[in-house]
Formats: C-alpha cells, sequence, structure tokens
C-alpha cells in the first residue's frame, strides 16, 4: 500500500492514496477538515462498522441503520497519543439480536479490525453497544 500527502496552504494537507482518493485534512485551529488525529479515530470507527455490518448480514439481522459513536482520550503532553479510545455501537432494526450484535463487535475487537488490532498496541479500546427496536416493522 501507498499513498502521498501534499501541502496545499497554510495548515492544510492533500493526501492520495494509491488506489486515486483523495482526503483532505487540516491541521489548524481554525481548520475546514478533520485533522489527522481526527482521521485516525474516525478510520478506527469505519473499519470496525465494516466487521459489524457484514457479521450481522451474515447472521440475517433485520436493522436499518449501525452508528458507532467514538470518543477518545488523549495525553496531555506531546507526543499527544490516544490513551484511550471507546466505540459505542448503536444498531437499529427490527428484532435485532443484542447477542448477535455482542458476537459482532467483539468479532471485529478481537480478530478482524486491523486498525484497532493496531491501536490496541498502545491505546485501551472499549467496546460498548445497544440495540434500538424499530416499532410497528
Amino acid at each position: 500500500m501507498q499513498a502521498n500527502v501534499k501541502w496545499v496552504e497554510g495548515d492544510t494537507f492533500l493526501g492520495r492514496s494509491n488506489s486515486g482518493h483523495n482526503v483532505v485534512f487540516d491541521a489548524g485551529s481554525d481548520s475546514a477538515a478533520p485533522s489527522p488525529m481526527e482521521m485516525v479515530l474516525m478510520s478506527v470507527g469505519c473499519c470496525s462498522s465494516v466487521d459489524v455490518v457484514s457479521i450481522l448480514k451474515k447472521a440475517k439481522q433485520n436493522f436499518s441503520d449501525v452508528q458507532v459513536q467514538l470518543s477518545a482520550e488523549r495525553a496531555e503532553s506531546a507526543p499527544r497519543v490516544f490513551t484511550k479510545i471507546n466505540l459505542h455501537f448503536v444498531v437499529t432494526g427490527d428484532n435485532v439480536s443484542e447477542k448477535h450484535l455482542a458476537r459482532a463487535v467483539q468479532l471485529s475487537a478481537e480478530k478482524y479490525c486491523s486498525v484497532a488490532l493496531m491501536l490496541d498496541k498502545t491505546v485501551e479500546i472499549t467496546h460498548t453497544h445497544e440495540v434500538i427496536q424499530e416499532q410497528g416493522k
């Protein structure tokens, strides 16, 4: 895997993946795009969400929405690395099994999500979840 990051101006940078996708980063205080650390946080959420959605589909769960609410704590001084990250999954659907969701989150955390597994070497990562049942479906 390869990528390139190019300075645009000020604190704005443009990342381009080898697959041809562009991402804007901004490290300034009045930024118009996510910072590199925000991108890392969102990346762990996306990586784990891909797993959870895939596992729930294979379990034939009838869901209409999957969201992960991410919260993180950072070190007070430089380097301001993440010290804690929590991924809270909220799955909405018709008769979604809490047991299936718990298993999907666990499999992502322990086996599949490469971003979380990489960060887990230095960051305390926790996972929580909840099911919201849709009414009348």
